[in-house]
């Protein structure tokens, strides 16, 4: 009898315990980086706000579109957070699930798909990010021709155009001015061969940490990292929009197919877009898709409106099309 008590109770432990694993409220995403666009802030406000549990990660959003696909029979992510134009290929590659979150019709058509297979969530302007005492004297660059020069040997730093969507969206700029466009990457293939002359450093993950420090003084990258290292980090750290121009280009999330945990994504998806989610973005100075989430003090710390007049948007589409190419030949011509 004892015995049968003992193992009575046993079993109903591990039921117990299975009942309350299987109730966890947990969402994985895959490229929600801690030190990247204030991710770390928003994975406690989504766990204190709706009690979901969203694991930091690291993956930029060319890694996190090759595990997706890997994963496509047996996914183990519930969303995703993409540059732009990898959410594009997401949907194409059929790797995503449609999904009209809250807010839905507040959201500019340009920036959602019309099916809600991904859907912005912030944009950012690309520039060139300065460590201004980690150039120990040097002028701080102010365009795109001036990281030619062989001062900043060494100094230089981007992310890896054929991985991560901000090296991408780099290329993508410096196309642009240099008169190039989304059919025509030969501007920005010359551009990047040239500047091999001073050894830039091109890791393939964020690299704010070593802005901050100094160890990467100049690094091609958003205004809103820029702005938070300066503001919230208090380092002296200069945004420069380069004098040849620049694009502003979206970051959107997607609900993935099939994944495990899909009534906990769509709320997570819900919380992004509500006014608290939204204010979280604006307050790491990032510009949230719903622009009245925007407060005058965090607006007040961007540059002029006359320096924005040069960053300019992109056709999405095309820029998805054109950005396998690119990085082929990137990695053929350039590393």
């Amino acid at each position: 009898m004892f015995l049968k008590r003992v193992i009575q109770t046993a079993a109903g432990a591990l039921l117990l315990s299975a009942s309350l694993a299987a109730s966890a409220q947990t969402a994985i995403c895959y490229n929600c980086p801690p030190e990247w666009a204030d991710w770390a802030a928003q994975i406690k406000a989504i766990k204190d706000k709706t009690g979901i549990t969203v694991p930091p990660d690291n993956k930029n959003s060319g890694q996190a579109l090759a595990q997706l696909t890997a994963e496509k029979a047996s996914p183990v992510a519930d969303f995703t957070y993409l540059g732009v134009s990898f959410g594009i290929e997401a949907k194409n590659k059929d790797l995503v699930a449609a999904y009209k979150p809250a807010h839905w019709n507040d959201i500019p058509n340009g920036l959602k798909d019309p099916d809600g297979y991904w859907v912005t969530i912030h944009s950012g302007t690309m520039g060139i990010m300065v460590n201004v005492d980690a150039l120990k004297g040097k002028p701080v660059p102010k365009s795109w021709a001036d990281l030619q020069k062989p001062e900043y040997k060494g100094l230089i730093g981007y992310l890896d155009p054929a991985s991560a969507f901000v090296g991408y969206v780099g290329a993508v700029a410096i196309n642009q001015a240099m008169g190039g466009t989304l059919d025509d990457f030969s501007p920005a293939i010359t551009y990047f061969k040239n500047l091999q002359k001073n050894q830039p450093i091109v890791p393939k993950q964020t690299s704010y940490a070593r802005l901050i420090s100094g160890e990467i003084p100049i690094l091609l990258g958003y205004d809103f990292d820029a702005y938070r290292a300066k503001y919230k980090d208090h380092a002296n750290v200069a945004f420069v929009i380069p004098t040849e121009g620049t694009v502003t280009v979206p970051y959107v999330v997607s609900l993935v197919k099939n994944g495990p945990h899909q009534a906990d994504a769509k709320k997570v998806l819900d919380f992004l877009l509500s006014d608290q989610g939204q204010a979280i973005w604006a307050n790491a100075y990032l510009r949230p898709v719903r622009a009245s989430a925007m407060s005058r003090e965090a607006e007040a710390r961007f540059l002029p409106a006359s320096e924005y007049a040069r960053a300019k948007s992109v056709d999405y589409g095309k820029m998805a099309e054109a950005q396998r190419k690119f990085g082929e030949r990137y990695l053929v011509e350039v590393r």
